[in-house]
């Protein structure tokens, strides 16, 4: 499996943005696809974002759409989430995952995750 490490989170201001980071290491990257999730307090972990091997084919939650972008760059082993236009309830535990294959949106399909990073969004 591939190790997965976040970075990026922080508590930030309605309307703003941050950017989210995924490091790897201990596998090919380039093999894998990755997804971002969330969790909020007293939730169940909700899909985010997702990105193709290749970086070609993106996806995304209708309530994200727009305002996040997934990225990769397959040669510094990195994923990143870039966030705009930030809101209150998008204050949650950010997670990345991989799995070989195909990106989906849903959790128990990925193999491997990172230890999350918390987003807070004040109003």
């Amino acid at each position: 499996q591939v190790q997965l490490v976040e970075s990026g989170g922080g508590l930030v201001q309605a309307g703003g943005s941050l950017r989210l980071s995924c490091g790897a290491s201990g596998r090919t990257f380039s093999n894998y696809a990755m997804g971002w999730f969330r969790q909020a307090p007293g939730k169940e972990r909700e899909f985010v974002a997702a990105i193709s091997w290749s970086g070609g084919t993106t996806g995304y939650a209708d309530s994200v759409k727009g305002r996040f972008t997934v990225s990769r760059d397959n040669a510094k082993d990195t994923v990143y989430l870039q966030m705009n236009t930030l809101k209150p309830e998008d204050t949650a535990v950010y997670y990345c995952a991989a799995r070989i294959g195909y990106y989906t949106g849903t959790p128990n399909e990925y193999d491997s995750w990172g230890q999350g990073t918390q987003v807070t969004v004040s109003s």
